[in-house]
């Protein structure tokens, strides 16, 4: 069977569905398909991110994730209100742990003012009345705007509106670009479109260089456990994270509240072999173990980034203690908690440039007539989701 829709998207997590919903708001009368090669909605990191409404001040002034972080803040919190999906006001205070990190926070809180964010630098006098249970060296921000939601209702939200405008969502959708790089084959489905969009996360690159963009590129998965108690056991009022690493792209270890009733400890930045292996006893795949020791290896003979450090701090927060031990630093009171409760992981399609051996800290899209691709959409994704869907379909109806 060949089906010849205008638009096929390959990819029904959030970005994806997002492009879809900004292309049919402008354009009604395109034939929009997204291809989900899983049977459900947010079976990878769409559905499986921290729910974080991140403010958007990690991002330098002259990046996409700044460009769109905060408008994505406001944009979400709408798409939660027509939907009555609860948003938990909770706010976020970043704390130090020595004297360089009160340097680096405050270069942080500068470039969040650059950017236009609500923040406030405060005494550490002052951070008994905001978040009792932190501690901090000498001073810390507080953004007001940062909140948390439900990811996986947000999905639901989106596919609704993707089908209410006429688009449409097909399931267990596995892609394969055949050597005439316009034919996209499912099953027994040939797809011919006019335009092909490829935000399928992990396997990004991959469908990207079937069309000649992404070269010199590849995807290394990182790992991120989360472990939780009830929030019943611990009366945290703010999300609590650490300032990051300015060598690595990642935001530590950091306490989070969920709209369920939980608090979350995580997540860790563990790198993998193989792009889905949420389990060591599953979804061993050689290529993906090929690409990822490119990828590592390039990192490792970079200047950019250490592996070996990453290693020995990522690698032991697979142990629970190990990660409470990280938390602590933040939150003392934890230590007293026992039980704490196994998440389901996530993984972050980060990546990198296997050239310089950089991991790309912002978003990339590339592509031309025939096809766009989104090839890095890191966190804070899910919070910039809706308006970089509408950056990446508006440069795709320039060629309707």
């Amino acid at each position: 069977m060949r089906r010849h829709p205008d638009i096929v998207i390959i990819g029904a997590g959030v970005i994806g569905l997002s492009i879809a919903i900004s292309i049919l708001n402008s354009n009604r009368n395109l034939q929009v398909a997204v291809l989900e090669k899983e049977r459900t909605l947010g079976a990878h990191a769409s559905g499986r991110n921290s729910g974080v409404l991140h403010a958007g001040f990690y991002y330098s002034a002259d990046s996409l994730k700044a460009r769109f972080c905060s408008e994505g803040n406001v944009a979400l919190r709408a798409l939660c209100r027509e939907f009555n999906i609860p948003v938990r006001e909770v706010g976020k205070v970043v704390v130090t742990t020595n004297a360089l990190e009160e340097e680096l926070l405050a270069q942080l809180y500068e470039r969040g003012i650059r950017n236009g964010v609500k923040l406030e630098r405060l005494e550490k006098r002052d951070l008994g009345t905001i978040e009792p249970l932190a501690v901090t060296q000498e001073s810390f921000i507080w953004s007001p705007t940062t909140a948390v939601s439900d990811p996986e209702s947000v999905l639901r939200a989106l596919a609704t509106k993707v089908t209410a405008l006429g688009g449409t969502i097909l399931f267990g959708q596995e892609a394969f670009i055949t050597l005439n790089p316009n034919t996209i084959t499912t099953k027994s489905v040939s797809w011919q479109p006019k335009h092909l969009v490829n935000a399928s996360g992990t396997q990004a690159d991959r469908i990207a260089k079937c069309f000649g963009f992404g070269e010199g590129l590849t995807m290394i998965p990182f790992m991120g456990v989360y472990r939780c108690v009830a929030e019943s056991k611990l009366s945290l009022k703010r999300l609590v994270y650490p300032v990051p690493n300015p060598l690595n792209p990642f935001l530590g270890v950091h306490l989070t509240i969920s709209v369920h009733g939980l608090i979350k400890i995580g997540p860790t930045a563990i790198p993998l072999l193989n792009r889905e292996q949420y389990s060591l006893l599953e979804k061993w795949n050689l290529k993906d173990i090929r690409e990822s020791i490119v990828g590592l290896n390039a990192i490792f003979h970079g200047n950019f980034h250490s592996i070996p450090a990453l290693a020995r701090s990522e690698f032991p927060k697979i142990f629970t203690s190990c990660l409470v031990s990280s938390a602590s630093r933040l939150v003392p009171s934890i230590r007293e908690l026992t039980n704490w409760e196994k998440m389901k992981p996530g993984i972050r399609a980060q990546l990198v440039d296997t050239k310089s051996g950089q991991l790309v800290n912002d978003f990339l899209v590339d592509g031309d007539e025939n096809s766009t691709h989104v090839l890095n959409a890191v966190s804070p994704g899910w919070t910039a989701a809706l308006p970089f869907g509408n950056f990446v379909a508006q440069r795709v109806l320039t060629h309707f």
